[in-house]
């Protein structure tokens, strides 16, 4: 890191806690898209916490089967027990595993950071629930009263058992529910979903505000559109709308810059100037709650086109804003954050634009 790391080292010295560590990931050819998002996570405070606790109540197990949480938790270990604040850190058994596990990441192609986020959350979430499973079925738990989710839990009163929430869902689940009122005699039929991360439809010169709130904006269903109504009894014309039920604690935003164009008969990459605030509410997508969020990361895709580029993040860290490119960490202005917003012409020489943004609560975690 020559001369920027031991420059970096003064800073952290003089304003960082002690424990806290700032690492560079090295890139194996093309793991940008996982080196950006690996930052984001580390630098999601109560996710690596939770993280670094499962390590420690699992280190021990003997015949544990590695996996990509096991992998994920002792990278994140190994970067929280460096002896240094900064440095280079290769999370080759962590790449190894994502490319066992998926063989979209196989190639040496160009990667979605977003595709990536996805994949690797959504697989945490299955190994959490396998090894709750497993433990309620083992001999040491088969009691009901050992269990409080256990089979006297599932079938009680006859209802059957909430799905478990684990600490990852605590962190990043939110629900959504998506409304259609029927215009003939205003039934409103509700149909909630869960969600991990909020995908929204980009415009050229907005906002994070103006997507979410075109996100929730009422739609018509008319013509070859109409909705079925139960209590009608036939197809009527609605009004339909998608709002933000229960707030996720971290909010997870990814801007949809890659649209497909009919025309040209491929992806292209939308550079468009997309304003994301440093704090956020959520007023206008949700009925009856004013949700405060702070931003601290954002991954940032660098590259005119969609089959080619490279990934960067950004991360605040008590108060003070860094910049990860693979093995390279630096300190930044919090000003610089706007550079990422994206570009107000169609064509720029400016092809870094923000992606995926993190968001934290600033209310108290549910």
């Amino acid at each position: 890191m020559g001369a920027a790391g031991s420059k970096l080292e003064k800073a952290l010295g003089d304003q960082f806690p002690e424990g806290e560590r700032y690492f560079g990931l090295e890139n194996f050819g093309n793991t940008c898209y996982c080196n950006s998002v690996l930052q984001a996570l580390y630098f999601c405070v109560p996710f690596r916490e939770q993280l670094l606790e499962y390590y420690a109540n699992n280190k021990n197990v003997g015949d544990a089967e590695e996996n990509l949480l096991t992998c994920l938790a002792d990278l994140f270990s190994q970067i929280s027990s460096q002896k240094k604040k900064t440095g280079v850190i290769a999370p080759k058994r962590f790449v190894q595993r994502v490319k066992k596990q998926n063989e979209l990441f196989r190639s040496y192609m160009h990667q979605d950071a977003h595709e990536f986020l996805n994949f690797l959350l959504n697989e945490l979430v299955d190994i959490l629930e396998k090894e709750n499973n497993a433990a309620k079925s083992s001999p040491e738990t088969s009691s009901p009263e050992k269990v409080p989710n256990g089979p006297r839990a599932a079938v009680a009163n006859g209802t059957p058992k909430e799905p478990l929430v684990t600490w990852v869902h605590k962190n990043f689940q939110g629900i959504l529910t998506n409304e259609t009122r029927c215009l003939r005699c205003e039934t409103v039929t509700a149909r909630d979903e869960t969600f991990l991360d909020l995908s929204l439809d980009i415009e050229q010169n907005s906002s994070i505000t103006s997507c979410l709130k075109n996100f929730s904006s009422t739609e018509t269903l008319n013509a070859e559109d109409k909705f079925f109504c139960d209590k009608c009894c036939s197809l009527q014309e609605a009004q339909k709308r998608m709002k933000i039920k229960k707030p996720p604690y971290i909010l997870v935003i990814h801007l949809k810059r890659f649209k497909y164009i009919e025309q040209l008969g491929r992806y292209k990459k939308l550079s468009y100037r997309v304003v994301f605030p440093l704090e956020l509410k959520l007023s206008n997508t949700m009925e009856d709650a004013d949700s405060e969020y702070s931003l601290f990361a954002v991954v940032v895709h660098v590259g005119s086109g969609p089959n080619h580029g490279h990934y960067v993040s950004l991360v605040k860290s008590h108060n003070h804003w860094l910049f990860f490119d693979d093995e390279n960490v630096e300190m930044i202005d919090e000003s610089a954050v706007q550079t990422f917003f994206g570009s107000a012409q169609e064509y720029s020489s400016n092809t870094d634009h923000g992606y995926i943004l993190f968001y934290e609560s600033q209310g108290s975690k549910s």
